[in-house]
């Protein structure tokens, strides 16, 4: 044996020995014989064993085991075992009297909210929900309608078919990168996805207009993207490949442009069948519907006619991302749906900006556009957001401290989800307390749709608000002026809600 335990006649000295410091023959515990591996312990004055690697490199079970019964001699802890292993922790640890305070009263609202609620079912299209319900608000007031909804699949179709020329060009764009490169891996990884930002529904509404749904209502697909998304992924990877091949063996421009009209074809084929032909952008359309009064009414004009009331150029994304300067223009590597389209561009700004931004304009009337990290400190039954909602320090005795700048740089939190401001609580001061949140889960979730979102909520994962520039000062809309700060397609500023 080895001299790593000490003698009766003169005891060795307590040491830990430093990290990857071994007294056993210099190899991997792995490749030792077992009399090595015991030689490798030795024992200190009090009788303790003590390996003479760091421990911290594995896991010791025999401690695991110790503090799984020293845990359960609490009662405390036997109760938590019982009721949070059998039940959804998030549920079990509500706290009911942040449940009481979330109320759906509200101070301040827009004078007209649009109806029915509206559903994404099985989709990612949040983000053109969002924007449709902004926009339904003024055509509903023009039209004197109480029941209206524009078509999301419109918007749907082009956006697919935008996003597919996007990302082909994106290929031709990083053809010289290898392409296990992380910017090429990245544009692979969601060629199509059904998420989105505010600066792509402004271009495809520049450049489509909008219709109103009973012209082009949800097919299947529609509603149920995953198997449609899935063949249109795996056919623009291939397509992918195809292009990068030719433009690294020096192929014509023309033989390229030929190559990929006829990807872009199989692209529009695919979306064709599976959400049907849409209204074409400059032809007009004829739609009649029933005004409050009962009369029927008759319109004709093309979805860009239509789109008028959208009034989508005068409004910017402002974001509160702790990471970067405030009053910081910023956007993102190879992001977008419209290549030569208006970019993705955000004001970063600090809070406080923002949410006085959304407050002037729901006090104007207007709904607010918005992207946050809905699943964080929430209930889609009760429809709350609030950071005091679910209590795990009461139920795992730990305290979850990350600032909202670490939930970015960890990937803990990003923006997720894009729904509509209607109304805010102020307090005697003028702060808010509390905010009424459209969603486009249906009437099921929520409040008959509706969700309640406190302030402190809003504070630690809202990101982002679309507000019209007439409501932000001079010092932010020249901010527009600078030169953006680029952050690569991987940021968390880059997530598609």
């Amino acid at each position: 044996m080895g001299s790593a335990v000490s003698t009766p006649e003169r005891p060795a000295p307590t040491r830990h020995l430093s990290r990857r410091q071994t007294r056993a023959p210099e190899r991997e515990l792995a490749t030792m014989t077992l009399d090595e591996k015991f030689d490798a312990y030795r024992v200190d004055e009090a009788g303790h064993q003590i390996f003479s690697r760091d421990d911290s490199e594995n896991v010791n079970s025999a401690n695991v085991e110790e503090y799984v019964r020293q845990l359960l001699k609490d009662s405390k802890n036997r109760l938590g075992l019982s009721a949070l292993s059998t039940n959804n922790p998030s549920t079990v640890l509500q706290v009911p009297s942040a449940i009481v305070r979330d109320t759906q009263s509200f101070n301040v609202g827009i004078p007209f909210e649009g109806s029915p609620v509206t559903n994404q079912r099985s989709s990612g299209r949040c983000w053109i929900f969002a924007a449709c319900n902004v926009f339904r608000v003024a055509i509903q007031q023009k039209y004197d309608i109480k029941s209206f909804e524009l078509s999301q699949a419109y918007l749907f179709f082009h956006d697919k078919v935008e996003k597919a020329n996007y990302f082909l060009e994106s290929i031709l764009d990083t053809a010289d990168e290898d392409v296990s490169s992380r910017l090429v891996s990245q544009i692979m990884a969601s060629p199509v996805s059904d998420g989105g930002q505010w600066d792509m529904i402004v271009n495809l509404v520049q450049k489509y207009g909008i219709v109103p749904q009973t012209l082009y209502p949800d097919s299947f697909n529609a509603k149920s993207s995953s198997v449609m998304d899935r063949l249109l992924t795996t056919k623009l990877r291939e397509d992918g490949l195809k292009l990068r091949a030719l433009k690294n063996k020096s192929a014509s421009d023309g033989e390229i442009a030929s190559a990929k009209e006829a990807m872009m074809q199989d692209i529009v084929r695919i979306l064709t069948l599976c959400l049907g032909p849409p209204p074409p952008a400059n032809e007009k359309f004829t739609w009649e519907f029933y005004d409050n009064s009962h009369k029927l009414k008759t319109v004709s004009m093309t979805p860009i006619d239509f789109a008028s009331t959208t009034h989508v150029k005068n409004f910017v994304s402002l974001v509160n991302d702790p990471r970067n300067d405030y009053n910081r223009l910023l956007t993102v590597d190879h992001l977008g749906n419209v290549w030569s389209g208006r970019p993705i561009t955000y004001i970063n700004v600090d809070k406080s900006i923002l949410k006085s931004a959304c407050i002037a304009m729901l006090k104007k009337g207007l709904p607010v556009f918005f992207g946050s990290d809905v699943g964080q400190q929430s209930d889609s039954t009760k429809g709350i957001m609030d950071t005091d909602l679910i209590d795990y320090e009461l139920g795992f005795d730990l305290k979850l401290g990350l600032s909202k700048a670490q939930r970015l740089l960890t990937g803990e939190s990003q923006m997720t989800h894009a729904m509509v401001l209607t109304a805010v609580h102020l307090d005697a001061n003028g702060e808010p307390v509390r905010w009424r949140v459209e969603n486009s889960w249906s009437e099921t979730a929520g409040t008959d749709g509706y969700f309640v979102m406190s302030d402190k909520w809003m504070d630690e994962f809202c990101y982002q608000a679309v507000v019209d520039l007439a409501f932000v000062d001079k010092s932010v809309r020249d901010v527009l002026g600078q030169k953006a700060k680029v952050l690569p397609l991987w940021d968390p500023m880059g997530a598609l809600a």
